[in-house]
């Protein structure tokens, strides 16, 4: 049996409303998410592999527990948020973000890529997939991925469904799951992969200092 300890990173400047120029990759952790970061040393047990996404905020959510097991073997996997939107470069304030959202959603095209920078609901799926082929080649038993919130609800939703259809129809019922499924900063989920079957905790938060 495999696990697979999924963490969100903790809390980015983003998340706190804080004004960025950055690109969403270069985003970085606030105070908050650095001391959520801490916490997670008291919970994560030595791993077999400890995998980042690309992006700077989950480099900065993993580094406490590289430096406690500074000989743990590390990796880069494709298992960045979900970035559907190519937003403009002027200024854009939250309520004109969530228009956008909403256009997209409600377009229901999973091959629909919105402009530069932009992925497709197909693009998301092809990489929950490739993250199960990914762990399914390692010899590890505890793998521990640093990832996003939008990401690891869609590896929930296809451990969950067990659907490999990228129609508009499964994209509207993705929608409406994450809709459901509120991951706070720094909160882990544990999948167990044995064999076809897939095993999924509960959200963990009980680590985190500031819920």
């Amino acid at each position: 049996m495999i696990a697979v300890w999924l963490i969100r990173h903790g809390e980015s400047e983003s998340n706190a409303g804080l004004p960025t120029q950055n690109l969403t990759e270069f985003t970085q952790l606030t105070p908050k998410g650095h001391r959520q970061a801490e916490s997670l040393i008291h919970v994560v047990a030595k791993p077999d592999l400890i995998v980042t996404s690309p992006y700077i905020r989950t480099k900065q959510t993993a580094q406490p527990i590289l430096t406690q097991f500074p000989n743990c073997p590390q990796a880069e996997w494709q298992v960045q948020e979900f970035d559907y939107l190519s937003l403009p470069s002027k200024p854009t304030d939250r309520s004109e973000i969530l228009d956008l959202c909403k256009v997209y959603w409600q377009r229901r095209d999973p091959f629909y890529i919105d402009g530069e920078g932009a992925e497709s609901f197909a693009g998301l799926m092809h990489r929950v997939k490739q993250m199960f082929q990914q762990i399914q080649q390692l010899d590890g038993k505890l793998i521990v991925i640093f990832s996003h919130a939008g990401f690891i609800r869609a590896v929930l939703w296809s451990a969950l469904t067990q659907t490999a259809e990228i129609t508009p129809k499964a994209m509207e019922k993705f929608c409406c799951f994450i809709q459901s499924v509120r991951i706070p900063n720094a909160a882990i989920v544990k999948l167990y992969l044995h064999q076809d079957e897939i095993f999924i905790s509960n959200i963990l938060t009980s680590h985190l200092p500031d819920l």
